[in-house]
This record gives C-alpha cells, sequence and structure tokens, in this order.
C-alpha cells in the first residue's frame, strides 16, 4: 500500500502532464467496477492507447453530456474499449448509473479518489464549479436534453480526461471549469465514425 501511495505522490507533485510516466503501482493497483477485463489498471489499458475519463460525480449534468457524447462518437469496432471511466462511488452505484447512460462502459469505482489524486485531477475553485461560464454551459447542456441528478461524492472535483499509451500520458485537456467538455471531433487519437 506504502508503494501506491508513494506513487501518486510522484505523479501528483509532477502535475502529470504530458509526457509523465504513470508509477508502477498506480498501474499494478487493484480495481474494481463495471465491464472491467482485469483486476489491475494496467490490464483495463489497451495496448494502442486509453483514453482516461475521470467524471465529477453522478449527479453533474456536464458529466451526463460526457457520457452520452463519447457514447455516441465510440464506434460499434472496439472505441468502446479504448475508454475507462473512473467514477468517486461505489460498484453498484456505478452500476445503476451506466445501466441508465451506457451499459457496455468501462468503468473504475474510486470512492476514496486514490486515481484521481494519483493523475492530479484537481479539485475546482468555486468559480470553477459556480461560475457564470458554469451556469452558461449549464443552461446549454439543459436545452439539450441533459438534467442534473443527485449528488454523489466531492461536489468540488473537477473532470479528468487523458490520453496513455505505453505507461505514458500522452495528452491531458485541463478543464477551465466544471463545464469545459473537451470538443471530441478534435481528438486526433480517437477516430470518429463516420457519419452517412
Amino acid at each position: 500500500m506504502s508503494e501506491i501511495i508513494q506513487g501518486i505522490r510522484e505523479l501528483s507533485d509532477q502535475g502529470s502532464g504530458p509526457g509523465d510516466e504513470i508509477p508502477g503501482a498506480l498501474l499494478k493497483s487493484s480495481v474494481y467496477g463495471i465491464n472491467l477485463s482485469a483486476d489491475t489498471l494496467q490490464g483495463n489499458l489497451a495496448g494502442d492507447g486509453t483514453l482516461l475519463v475521470f467524471l465529477r460525480h453522478f449527479g453533474c449534468i456536464f458529466c451526463r453530456e460526457m457520457v452520452a457524447d463519447l457514447r455516441q462518437h465510440a464506434s460499434e469496432d472496439g472505441e468502446r474499449e479504448r475508454i475507462l471511466f473512473f467514477f468517486q462511488g461505489t460498484v453498484p452505484e456505478g452500476r445503476e448509473f451506466f445501466a441508465d447512460h451506457w451499459s457496455s462502459a468501462r468503468a473504475i469505482a474510486d470512492r476514496p479518489l486514490r486515481f484521481y489524486q494519483g493523475f492530479g485531477v484537481p479539485k475546482g475553485s468555486l468559480a470553477q464549479i459556480y461560475g457564470p461560464q458554469v451556469w452558461r454551459r449549464g443552461m446549454q447542456t439543459f436545452s439539450r436534453g441533459n438534467r442534473p441528478g443527485l449528488v454523489q461524492g466531492h461536489v468540488r472535483q473537477m473532470p479528468g480526461f487523458m490520453w496513455v499509451r505505453d505507461g505514458r500520458i500522452l495528452w491531458r485537456h485541463d478543464f477551465e471549469h466544471a463545464g469545459d467538455n473537451p470538443n471530441l471531433s478534435n481528438l486526433p487519437f480517437m477516430p470518429m465514425p463516420t457519419r452517412a
């Protein structure tokens, strides 16, 4: 356990940006969740790269939107295997949430936030969580049919979005505020399905 804590400290102290190596102790950490293929983080990472998506909390309207957008963009030819969600809840809570939003999604339960901390996913300031930009984006998201739910976990937890391969973080989106979802069509490493 102390190796895992040390690995988390090392990555957190560095800020875990592009090019950073993921500590071996974090990769070897046991994981629990839904639709997982192995019992360690490393065993759930695709060899050609994985998009790690750290959700704020299940009630977050922006996280619900992000899951819906990723589900829509993931092609049927295995792209689902290249996306791995993290959530701050229990496995039963995760099962209930993803049953409604993307039943085949792969997701790791991280109630103690060890992976959030290990990958340097920060807590937000009041402006990042409740500021004017967040309210504007919330109205846009609401108008598209997304609805908030009950908060489960730390309300100030920011989301995280990063591409990892070969034990390294190759790219990450630094969220300006809670509603700052990245434009999925601009991600060079995630081919999007062609639409007729």
